[in-house]
């Protein structure tokens, strides 16, 4: 199995969720070994995807360095995971990746649009070795060994149309198209008037989430009946992709988010609970994943 770039660059031009400017993308291929950048052009600086680069979790994830950031980076990286691509530059004109319509859909149109362009060195994955949790009160989130690549995540809301959401599945490429990749970011209204208060979520609508008031939503109506823990899934494969490689392994959490994710990704380095391996053919579901 060979390293992975786009064909051509494809571009696009969108609203950034918390200023609500318009913000153009665009993806250009990169050869081999050289992993995901982001690159603010208006200020000339490069952005590694790395975990140090983490520069804040609270909204979304948000990476920085030399004073430029890029925010929101999670649903566009989650359609890169899924792909499987290992080199690419995300070139941006201002601090967010646009929303879209809120989910991953749209990332994915793009990436089948450039093409996907198999390169001559071997792909790499971080396999998971050992067990890696991270826990703040009843939340938490693991990371684990196992032979596949597993995501499930559970919430519970105190919410009419939300509840108790569970989701899980083995990974491939066309499961995320297929039960992911659609799902919306979401929020909750008097949340959405408290962000606008503060200078944020000024690129919000129902176009690009779904908006919850206390008894239903405001939208007309759900991809899917459990859209939001899928779209914590959504999440979280972006945030894993901070790993700097697809992973081999078993990720699992309960009402997490962005913060314990990225202290998650931080965690597996800390204590070296994993190996960087290349493809071997006994991993053929691996090859399967991202055929």
């Amino acid at each position: 199995m060979k390293q992975k770039t786009i064909k051509k660059p494809v571009e696009v031009v969108g609203i950034g969720l918390h200023k609500g400017v318009p913000v153009k993308l665009r993806l250009e291929p990169l050869g081999e070994n050289s992993g995901i950048v982001f690159y603010r052009s208006d200020k000339a600086v490069s952005i590694p995807l790395k975990p140090e680069f983490v520069v804040d979790t609270k909204m979304a994830t948000v990476l920085g360095n030399k004073g430029a950031v890029v925010s929101t980076i999670e649903h566009l990286m989650s359609a890169i995971y899924a792909f499987g691509i290992d080199n690419l530059r995300i070139v941006l004109d201002n601090d967010e990746v646009p929303i879209m319509d809120g989910s991953a859909i749209s990332f994915v149109m793009m990436i089948k649009e450039a093409g996907i362009e198999e390169l001559s060195e071997p792909k790499k994955f971080l396999k998971i070795t050992k067990e890696v949790k991270i826990e703040d009160g009843e939340k938490f989130a693991i990371l684990k060994p196992s032979e596949k690549i597993k995501f499930g995540f559970e919430i519970n809301f105190n919410h009419p149309v939300i509840g108790n959401q569970k989701y899980s599945f083995n990974f491939s490429t066309n499961k995320f198209i297929e039960e992911i990749a659609r799902a919306r970011t979401f929020g909750f209204l008097k949340e959405v008037q408290y962000l606008r208060s503060i200078g944020l979520a000024l690129g919000g609508s129902l176009e690009n989430a779904i908006v919850l008031d206390d008894k239903g939503i405001l939208n007309e109506t759900l991809r899917f009946p459990d859209e939001f823990v899928r779209h914590k899934i959504l999440d979280a494969i972006g945030d894993m992709s901070l790993l700097g490689f697809n992973f081999i392994g078993e990720y699992e959490a309960y009402a997490s988010g962005h913060h314990l994710n990225h202290l998650l990704t931080l965690k597996v380095f800390e204590e070296n609970a994993y190996e960087i391996v290349e493809f071997t053919k006994e991993e053929l579901n691996i090859v399967k994943a991202f055929g």
